[in-house]
């Protein structure tokens, strides 16, 4: 009997030393929980049951923000997020056959990119331009959101990084950045950011792209964004890019433009994100550059496609859309614009895909604002270049509204 409570006392002190060992975090995988009581203004509102995975206030401010980013009608986005790189390239690219051959410092280039941004935004037609969207150096190091804020303009942040070959299918691209985005996005709302903006490229030919690996990747990938980017009270916008260089015809084009974005909001319904307080920044579906068809495509066909593809698939909830204007002319982006807001202003009530109904068709052009006006900038000419701006966001303004 001394034996058989020996063996009892040590076994059960082994059980009690491993539930104990058990139950100790491992460092890395733990997290402090955030949610789960109701405020006493969220009991007293009598629609918080509305906004089940945000508190009332946070809802509340994330409706208002999305709803002024697309209203009053014709205003928009100025997108200001290229990379260091990117902006310095275009920088050159202004400046001619002469900027190639100038020579910066580091600090210089530095100086240079903060002036530019610090040029415009001082000085940014209020009348057209509703928010802009910021690099990670414009915001926390420029610390430029201020300059934008106190003129009634909103800033945001680019949230996504780089990208990386799709595994499966290595010629498509899965964007990064989600590890570390909700502590990003913290810090760029103490910074003065109000929105978030996150790009997905979607290759797009006749034959192979995209895969369904590849649209299942970037999907996701918008939906969690938008999720963390609400969580930390900034409004999220998603941005499926699909590209248009191969040669994929219209008909193809629309198809992925439907399949994806319906994509997107299936995921965004499993994580619960409030599409009230949220946009999306889609392309416009159109003919790729190798096709036949690319020169005879008119644009009122384009415009009917892009009412077409947002009719079918974003959800009446959504309270805008911003186009991007990448890889088109300056001239393009304005024509596709102003067709696709002509056909939404025509469309009978009647009409079997409710065009009417479409939410603000909008803007968040970066090269489709800022050509003409970066070209004088470098020449030193800073008027001329406030001027050049002011005269595109006029006419990127009567476009979204169906009058250019």
């Amino acid at each position: 009997m001394l034996v058989l409570g020996v063996v009892y006392t040590i076994s059960h002190h082994l059980l009690t030393r491993n539930m104990a060992l058990n139950a100790t975090s491992t460092p890395g995988y733990t997290f402090a929980a955030s949610g789960g009581t109701v405020s006493a203004s969220d009991a007293a509102d009598p629609i918080s049951y509305l906004y089940p995975h945000h508190s009332t206030a946070v809802a509340k401010s994330l409706i208002q923000t999305a709803q002024a980013l697309v209203n009053p009608r014709g205003k928009g986005i100025y997108a200001t997020d290229e990379t260091i790189d990117g902006m310095e390239a275009r920088l050159v690219a202004a400046d001619g056959e002469e900027g190639e051959s100038k020579v910066y410092t580091d600090a210089q280039k530095r100086e240079r990119r903060r002036r530019w941004r610090e040029c415009l935004y001082e000085s940014l037609p209020t009348d057209y331009i509703s928010g802009v969207i910021l690099y990670h150096e414009t915001l926390l190091d420029f610390q430029l959101a201020p300059v934008l804020s106190n003129r009634g303009i909103i800033p945001g942040i680019r949230a996504d990084t780089d990208a990386h070959p799709l595994p499966i299918s290595p010629l498509e691209p899965a964007t990064q950045g989600l590890d570390d985005l909700l502590p990003r996005l913290q810090a760029a709302a103490a910074a003065g950011a109000r929105f978030s903006k996150w790009r997905a490229p979607i290759l797009c030919n006749s034959s192979s792209l995209p895969t369904q690996a590849g649209l299942e990747v970037q999907a996701e990938n918008l939906a969690r964004f938008a999720a963390i980017s609400q969580q930390a009270g900034l409004v999220p916008i998603v941005e499926p890019d699909v590209d248009f260089a191969e040669d994929a015809d219209l008909k193809k084009s629309v198809e992925i433009h439907v399949k994806i974005i319906s994509m997107i909001y299936a995921r965004c319904a499993t994580y619960g994100v409030l599409l009230e307080g949220s946009l999306i920044k889609p392309s416009f579906p159109q003919p790729g550059l190798k096709h036949p068809s690319r020169s005879t495509t008119s644009v009122e066909e384009i415009g009917l496609a892009t009412a077409t593809v947002l009719a079918r698939s974003v959800p009446v909830a959504v309270p805008g859309v911003v186009f991007l204007s990448g890889g088109l002319s300056d001239s393009d982006a304005v024509k596709y614009l102003n067709a696709v807001n002509v056909v939404a202003n025509k469309a009978p009530a009647s009409s079997p895909l409710c065009l009417s109904r479409l939410p603000p068709l909008t803007f968040s052009f970066g090269r489709g604002l800022q050509g003409d006006a970066m070209q004088k900038w470098v020449k030193g000419d800073e008027l001329g270049a406030k001027s050049a701006f002011e005269a595109r966001a006029k006419a990127c303004w009567l476009a979204a509204k169906g009058e250019a």
